[in-house]
């Protein structure tokens, strides 16, 4: 269990392991390439949107070129950098090295209680089926409560740190009642394969290529434990100066959402081809998404609201945080 008993201190070696265990070389590259002012123009004269993304949605986006076009008229120029984990997306944005990206709802609160400059700019609906816990088909364990003194795999900051807390809550339990072990995906998918760890707490798409792959037996999922939106975040002074760069971001990826809903075939075929994928992870992975994208609202901003509440009383961050004394982000302000 992780303890912040020297606050400033401790933030800061989360900071480090992040990213030196969650992707050293995607990390190292993004860290590395020059920090343009944000909202200012390049040497080309023209704007720039740097966006870091994980491995799922933003890769279609990606791969379509769409933004690009959207923004093209703008004078805006799009820059990608894959990651393999929300922790270190938010800190490439802390030292100013992108602009825009997707995490899931701890990572955030993580970041503005080490003093991270994010604000929200959009938010998927709850998707609550995309994390899971998965044990071993053979394993010992069938329900959460077996999960007490067990070694639980998960990556450290990420959103299926808060699922734990809750889950665990949801069944008589305590954080402290499990050895946490923490770990990047690819490295926790090799501890569970090996048997160093009883229990593996992870998201889509790494959740359905495991379960496909590894044969590995789903436990409990956050259906009626935690929401597990994904947030599409940027930085304040970049919102300021970029509200209608920001909008078009988020029109589009709701456009992939909504194709998607319509079309789960297609959506699979196009992401697993973008993620080296086999289709019939995707097709897992699709089959228990719910799709839609919007800017943020302050009844979602209430919800990490009592997630930073939740790791403040857990000791998780070290001071308490006001989500909701500022408003959202207003991506209409930039007009249509």
């Amino acid at each position: 269990m992780v303890s912040f008993d020297s606050f400033p201190e401790q933030i800061a070696a989360w900071r480090r392991r992040q990213l030196l265990g969650a992707g050293l070389a995607t990390a190292a590259a993004a860290l590395a390439a020059p920090a343009l002012a944000q909202g200012k123009a390049d040497k080309a004269g023209e704007r720039v949107l740097r966006v870091g993304h994980q491995k799922g949605w933003l890769s279609i986006l990606k791969g379509r070129g769409t933004l690009e076009k959207r923004l093209a008229p703008l004078g805006v120029s799009v820059r990608w950098t894959e990651f393999n984990a929300g922790p270190v997306q938010l800190e490439a944005l802390n030292v100013g090295s992108i602009d825009f990206g997707d995490v899931g709802e701890a990572p955030p609160i993580f970041a503005q209680a080490a003093g991270a400059p994010l604000v929200y700019a959009g938010a998927t609906v709850p998707r609550p089926a995309l994390e899971a816990v998965l044990v071993p088909r053979d394993s010992p364990i069938r329900s959460v409560r077996d999960l007490k003194g067990k070694r639980v795999a998960y990556n450290k900051g990420s959103n299926v740190q808060y699922f734990l807390v809750k889950l665990l809550e949801k069944h008589g339990l305590q954080y402290g009642d499990v050895q946490s072990v923490f770990l990047a995906p690819a490295d926790a998918r090799a501890a569970f394969e090996r048997g160093a760890v009883d229990a593996w707490l992870i998201w889509d798409p790494f959740l359905a290529a495991a379960q496909k792959t590894l044969d590995a037996r789903l436990l409990a999922d956050a259906t009626g434990v935690v929401n597990n939106r994904a947030y599409y975040f940027t930085s304040r002074d970049y919102a300021t100066r970029n509200p209608d760069v920001l909008r078009i971001a988020i029109e589009e990826i709701d456009g992939i959402d909504r194709w998607a809903s319509q079309n789960p075939v297609a959506a699979a075929a196009e992401l697993a081809g973008l993620l080296g994928l086999d289709k019939s992870v995707t097709e897992l992975y699709l089959s228990r998404a719910r799709f839609g994208t919007a800017a943020v609202t302050r009844d979602i901003l209430a919800e990490q609201q009592q997630i930073a509440d939740t790791f403040f009383e857990l000791k998780l961050i070290p001071r308490k945080l006001n989500l909701l004394h500022a408003a959202p982000v207003d991506l209409a302000a930039a007009g249509r």
